[in-house]
């Protein structure tokens, strides 16, 4: 299993990064290759991505520690994947948002294509990182 952390600061409360979260219907807007999201139910999450050329479903579940603001998730079918997403407030106005991903490289590499070793992870790192970056920009602008 490999690990990725990466974080961003965020311009906004953290009530608000927790909310901007939590709105699944509206991650294909900051996640990449998500096309389609929704919430099927307590805990349950259905992800339509597309990634390396191919489109896959996924199930995941997702778990809050809501008094720590920790959302935990792991998908319930393949590929195996799982991470988190902590808040810590920075100030007033500001939040650190901190994702990590665990996954097995051969099995992300079956599942969506893409480069091995050394090229993969950096792919993976660069694809996050951008997630991330997206999510600031939504989350300030309040969508």
């Amino acid at each position: 299993m490999s690990t990725l952390e990466e974080h961003v600061d965020v311009g906004v409360t953290i009530d608000r990064a927790w909310d901007s979260l939590h709105r699944v219907e509206d991650y294909s807007r900051f996640v990449a290759g998500v096309r389609d999201a929704r919430t099927e139910g307590a805990g349950q999450t259905h992800l339509n991505v597309e990634a390396g050329g191919r489109t896959r479903e996924l199930d995941a579940e997702v778990s809050d520690r809501t008094g720590e603001r920790v959302m935990e998730w792991r998908t319930t079918g393949a590929p195996k994947l799982r991470g988190s997403f902590s808040l810590q407030p920075i100030d007033q106005g500001h939040t650190r948002v901190q994702a990590r991903l665990e996954y097995d490289p051969d099995t992300v590499r079956e599942t969506f294509g893409g480069p091995k070793g050394f090229a993969q992870a950096t792919a993976i790192e660069r694809l996050v990182r951008s997630d991330l970056e997206q999510f600031k920009e939504y989350a300030e602008q309040g969508r």
